[in-house]
Order: C-alpha cells, then sequence, then structure tokens
C-alpha cells in the first residue's frame, strides 16, 4: 500500500512539473526559448496525461509538442539579417536606448556606469530599421575595451554578438578587452570566444 501511494505521489509531481514548465515558457521573453521550454512542459504533460489514461489531454499536448518543434525547426532555418551602425557621438537615439533599457542593463551588468563618459566607440547593431543591440568601448589603435555589449532581452541568441565581432574584425580592431562584471555574462563570453584571463575576459578578432 504504501509503494503504490509513493508511485501515486511521483506521478502526480510529474504532472504538476509538466504544468509549471509551461505555465513559466509563457513568461518568457525570448520567442525560442518559450517554444523550448513549452515543448519540455508539454511533453512531460503527455506522458503524465497517458500514464492517468487521460487521453483527450495527452492528444491536445502531444500536438502543442509537435506544433513546437515545426516551429522551432522554421525558427532555425531563418537567418535574421543585421545591420551595424557607428554611433561614435552617441547622439539622442543612443542615448534614448540606453535610458530606455537602463533598468535591464544594469541587471546584466551589476555596477555599471551607464555615463559611457570615458568611451570614445559605439555601434548599435539594427534588425529591420529596428536597434536591437547596443556596443560601447574605448579604442585605442588596433585594441577595443569593451565597456557594454548588451542585446534587448528578444534577441538574446548569441547572434548579435556574433555579427558584433565580425563587423568589429572589419573595421580593424583585432583584440577585444572586457573588464566588467562577468556576474550574468559568463556564458555568453564564453560562447563568442572570450577567453578568461584572470580578472579580465580577452578575444582576438
Amino acid at each position: 500500500m504504501e509503494v503504490l501511494m509513493n508511485t501515486s505521489t511521483l506521478i502526480e509531481a510529474f504532472g504538476y512539473l509538466g504544468s509549471a514548465l509551461v505555465l513559466v515558457s509563457f513568461l518568457m521573453v525570448s520567442v525560442v526559448k518559450l517554444r523550448i521550454v513549452n515543448t519540455i512542459g508539454s511533453t512531460i504533460f503527455t506522458i503524465y496525461a497517458f500514464i492517468i489514461h487521460s487521453y483527450p489531454t495527452a492528444l491536445m499536448n502531444l500536438c502543442l509538442v509537435l506544433i513546437n518543434i515545426y516551429y522551432l525547426i522554421k525558427l532555425s532555418n531563418t537567418k535574421v539579417s543585421y545591420d551595424f551602425v557607428k554611433t561614435d557621438d552617441r547622439g539622442s537615439l543612443f542615448n534614448y536606448l540606453v535610458d530606455l533599457y537602463r533598468q535591464d542593463i544594469e541587471k546584466c551588468f551589476p555596477g555599471i556606469d551607464t555615463n559611457f563618459d570615458s568611451a570614445n566607440a559605439s555601434y548599435m547593431i539594427c534588425n529591420n530599421g529596428k536597434p536591437v543591440g547596443i556596443a560601447v568601448g574605448k579604442k585605442e589603435d588596433k585594441n577595443l575595451e569593451l565597456l557594454l555589449d548588451y542585446s534587448i532581452p528578444e534577441y538574446r541568441d548569441f547572434s548579435i554578438g556574433k555579427f558584433l565581432y565580425e563587423k568589429l574584425a572589419q573595421e580593424g580592431i583585432s583584440k577585444v578587452i572586457y573588464k566588467g562584471s562577468d556576474l550574468n555574462h559568463k556564458a555568453y563570453l564564453s560562447h563568442v570566444g572570450f577567453v578568461d584571463k584572470g580578472g579580465f575576459y580577452e578575444k582576438e578578432l
């Protein structure tokens, strides 16, 4: 009897896990992350529904899994095009974007000074005319000390970073150094090719 109760509790917990993941997925800004988490949650809930013989629920969640997979494949085959815009004067549009996303920037980069008074190089990445990324730094010869490399939440899939560093190389930059906070940034820095030098990060272009 105790074994049956434990099994029943585990099955019920499995169902709650699936439901929780489906709900959490709708809180995500990134469409890709939403569909991935929703797929995992729907898969778990499909298995749970089959176990408890709730076949309509199982069928509905199985359809959700297939729909998510279809759109994930479609998204992976869709190439996003970006434009690289030099904004060395950091004019009104640049300042507007920093002000608009200041709270998120400060959350992503704890302790950052968003005045960027020491910067002499700044860039915006645009998608179909919409600014989706900002980079600011101190340029000296062929080196760039990066003060900020920020993408808006909807575009955090590493594609902007890869595009940015390709364009910086074309601009004659051979080395990028980052000395800021890596608290929420380590995975990104590693993914785009930065090397931890102990106290700062460095990327050869």
